[in-house]
């Protein structure tokens, strides 16, 4: 039987196709795929009481202030303060302003020879008379002194009144002298006599002073943004020669300068005041 050469061909074509199958099949790998990891938990321990960490509690409100302010206007009242120590001075000069109408219609002045003392006043809108602890400079005691001294008060009966002048609708003073189991007393509102008229003058002047830093002291505490009308207030005493004693001021309103609850232009016064007084005169 003859096989013709196209037909051995093909026999042998069908014959080599399962060795190659089987060959391709034998060099096949097979790769596994990795298998990820099982997490691990690991417990966390709870901590203890003695390695929890202290929290600081949170506090709303405003850290106090270290600096030394002056008491508060609602305790200057002597009279209603139990607490109140005993005075440590026994006072000699006595000065006392009455004008009902005015802002402060009364004020009363009491001090020694040191000038340690007390101011007492009564101001519109208060129904009882306010006490606040008074230090003269020496230079104000030094001149006080040379007046009653040149007007030999204790031993003199002038009467320091201008008959002439009655100004009584501005305010009658009474100047008071105890020394030695002896007393005097002079009432006026207008002299001609200097010594008697400067007495007057001078006790006005520190009058002055401590009602502003009265209200000064207020302000600061409760409404600041009053401070630069105040401010304005005491230059203006300052122009017009009607605080006693100006450089005993700068201690008070160096404090001021430096006080943030104050309006920069209150505290910028204040500095601005204090070179003034301490500026050299000609």
């Amino acid at each position: 039987m003859k096989i013709s050469f196209r037909n051995a061909m093909f026999l042998a074509l069908l014959a080599a196709m399962p060795l190659a199958a089987s060959s391709q099949t034998g060099k096949r790998k097979t790769t596994a795929k990795p298998t990820k990891p099982a997490p691990v938990t690991v417990a966390t321990p709870r901590p203890t009481p003695e390695t929890v960490p202290e929290t600081p509690l949170k506090k709303n409100e405003r850290p106090a202030d270290t600096t030394t302010a002056p008491a508060k206007a609602n305790s200057r009242d002597s009279k209603n303060n139990a607490a109140s120590p005993a005075k440590s001075y026994i006072p000699n000069y006595y000065y006392e302003f009455d004008r009902p109408g005015f802002t402060y219609p009364r004020i009363l002045i009491e001090h020694d020879d040191l000038g340690t003392g007390a101011i007492s006043f009564k101001k519109v809108g208060f129904e009882d008379l306010l006490t606040d602890p008074i230090q003269l400079s020496p230079a104000t005691v030094e001149k006080l002194k040379a007046a009653f001294a040149a007007l030999k008060f204790l031993d003199s009966t002038t009467d320091y009144q201008y008959a002439a002048h009655d100004f009584s609708n501005m305010g009658n003073v009474t100047i008071t002298l105890k020394r030695d189991g002896r007393t005097r007393a002079a009432k006026y509102n207008w002299t001609e006599n200097k010594d008697a008229k400067f007495l007057m003058d001078e006790y006005r002047r520190i009058g002055n002073e401590y009602t502003w830093k009265f209200e000064m002291t207020l302000a600061r505490e409760n409404q600041p943004l009053q401070t630069p009308g105040l401010m304005d207030a005491l230059d203006a005493y300052l122009r017009q020669n009607e605080i006693s004693d100006p450089p005993h001021m700068v201690t008070f309103l160096t404090e001021l300068s430096v006080d943030e609850r104050l309006p920069l232009i209150a505290r910028n016064h204040a500095a601005k005041l204090i070179k003034q007084i301490e500026k050299p005169k000609k």
